[in-house]
This record gives structure tokens, sequence and C-alpha cells, in this order.
């Protein structure tokens, strides 16, 4: 499951993942919440927090990521994405120069740092 976080300032979108990710979630939540941020904003910064429960992606979910991901492309900024499992930051660092903007993992603890990162 997908939720907005609603905390944080334009234009930075914020999610926090649990249990299973499924294709709904991106359209339902991530999707309109991209769309409407670009409206107003040229480039995005996201904070994505995965909680200790993520069992995964649908295979559907992972679909929509990417054409989110790839739809946007040249839009994202930054992007941290928080997490206590150790294998996703490490995918997260090796992978993230895959996306044009600056992508960090951070721990779920370091969640206040990422958002300062964000910011700055």
């Amino acid at each position: 499951m997908l939720e907005q976080v609603s905390d944080l300032p334009a234009p930075i979108l914020g999610f926090k993942a649990s249990g299973k990710i499924t294709a709904d979630d991106y359209k339902n939540v991530l999707e309109p919440a991209v769309e409407s941020a670009l409206k107003d904003h040229e480039k995005l910064r996201m904070l994505y927090v995965l909680g200790d429960d993520v069992t995964g992606l649908s295979a559907g979910a992972g679909w929509q990521d990417a054409k989110v991901g790839l739809g946007h492309y040249s839009k994202w900024e930054r992007v941290a994405v928080c997490t206590n499992k150790e294998w996703l930051r490490h995918s997260v660092d090796i992978l993230g120069y895959l996306i044009p903007g600056e992508v960090r993992a951070f721990a779920t603890a370091d969640e206040g740092e990422a958002r300062s990162w964000l910011l700055s």
C-alpha cells in the first residue's frame, strides 16, 4: 500500500509504502500526485519511505513504477529513498545513476536527514 505524505513543501512529494505495493497504488496515489505537482513545477523531488513490512511490488506495480519514472524521466531533481533493508539501499546507490537527478538512499532512522537533503 502507498500513502502520500502530506507534510512536505512543494515541489517535494512524499510516499510511505507498506505491505504489498500494487499497480492500483501507483494509479490511485502516486501518479495523480505526480501529475498534479507537474502542473505547477518544472522539476520534482521525492521522499519514498519503505516500511519494514514491505513485502514487494506486484508485477503491475513494477510496470507502473517504470511508466511513471520513464514518463517523467527528466523531471526528477532529487529522490530520497528511506529503508532499513540494506540490499535496497545498496540497489538505490548502484542504480541511481539511471535517473538524471540526484538519488540517495537513507536508513529509515535518517528520514529527517533525507528531508533536509531534499529541501537543500
